[in-house]
């Protein structure tokens, strides 16, 4: 009898489903768009992977690719400001910032209000802060970056991104040209294979309960450990 009961048991440790292992999530950002082919390029192959992600745009190119931004939208992308003119915001004034976003704002698609200011190159400043507060904004910076706008070598983006990227990271690219989109894709390729899951920013906020404040600067979303 006892021989029977502890196959039993062992039968039954065999059949009791696995630890669930908690879901890794990364946001990819795309800065300085929309860009023509390679945004389109770009958009095809999110689209063939179901994967949504946050572009950063610059309004002078919004007004030249009507076109594109809509679409960035209507597939489920997530929009923020990149400013319109891509100059330094740190070198602005109030007023000059406020100009820049209110003609960004007014070619976004109908129904898409950004939640995040992203200053061309990350240049921030008192001004910039006091803006984005007031607009209702929190500043989006990046905690990965792999510099594919210097370096136009697909292996070499590939490598940074993949040898660095953690849970809730921010990662950092642009839609400016075929080694940066094609890194991009490749990259998704691998992160989805090793179970993370690809999401806009504003969706990894989500997930990790975070309420955003205007005008302060978010780099990424980690997890966060519950004390028992």
């Amino acid at each position: 009898m006892r021989k029977c009961l502890a196959i039993l048991l062992s039968l039954s440790l065999l059949i009791l489903p696995a630890e669930a292992k908690e879901t890794k999530y990364v946001a990819l950002t795309f800065d300085d768009g929309p860009s023509g082919k390679y945004t389109r390029k770009l958009l095809d192959g999110l689209y063939d992977r179901g994967v949504q992600v946050t572009f950063l745009l610059c309004g002078y190119r919004m007004k030249d690719y009507p076109d594109l931004t809509r679409r960035i939208w209507e597939e489920g992308h997530e929009i923020g400001y990149h400013g319109f003119t891509h100059k330094n915001m740190k070198q602005m004034s109030r007023r000059d910032i406020a100009e820049e976003l209110e003609e960004s704002q007014a070619l976004l698609p109908e129904g898409c209000q950004p939640v995040f200011l992203r200053p061309p190159g990350g240049c921030c400043s008192d001004a910039v802060r006091q803006v984005a507060e007031v607009r209702n904004l929190a500043i989006l910076g990046w905690s990965v970056d792999p510099r594919d706008w210097a370096t136009h070598n697909t292996a070499s983006v590939e490598r940074f991104v993949l040898k660095n990227v953690k849970d809730g990271d921010i990662v950092l690219l642009h839609d400016m040209s075929d080694s940066s989109v094609q890194a991009a894709l490749d990259i998704v390729d691998v992160l989805l294979d090793q179970d993370y899951e690809i999401v806009t920013v504003s969706r990894l906020v989500r997930v990790r309960g975070v309420k955003l404040r205007p005008g302060r600067a978010y780099s990424n979303f980690p997890r966060v450990e519950k004390t028992p």
